[in-house]
């Protein structure tokens, strides 16, 4: 997965999760809710994109 990603994916993935941690310093039930919202937009994304892909012919 990582390597479909590229670099600047990767970088985006390590500021999302060291944003995760900061807010988590603060308070874990809102470092909790904003992992599962970022969670669940991601499943989303995947969701939209496969089944465009697959509308296209792709997948």
């Amino acid at each position: 997965m990582l390597r479909n990603l590229g670099p600047v994916g990767i970088i985006g993935i390590v500021i999302v999760l060291v944003g995760i941690v900061l807010v988590a310093l603060e308070s874990l039930q809102i470092a909790a809710g904003i992992a599962l919202v970022l969670g669940g937009l991601g499943l989303v994304v995947k969701a939209l994109v496969s089944g465009m892909l697959r509308a296209w012919g792709m997948a």
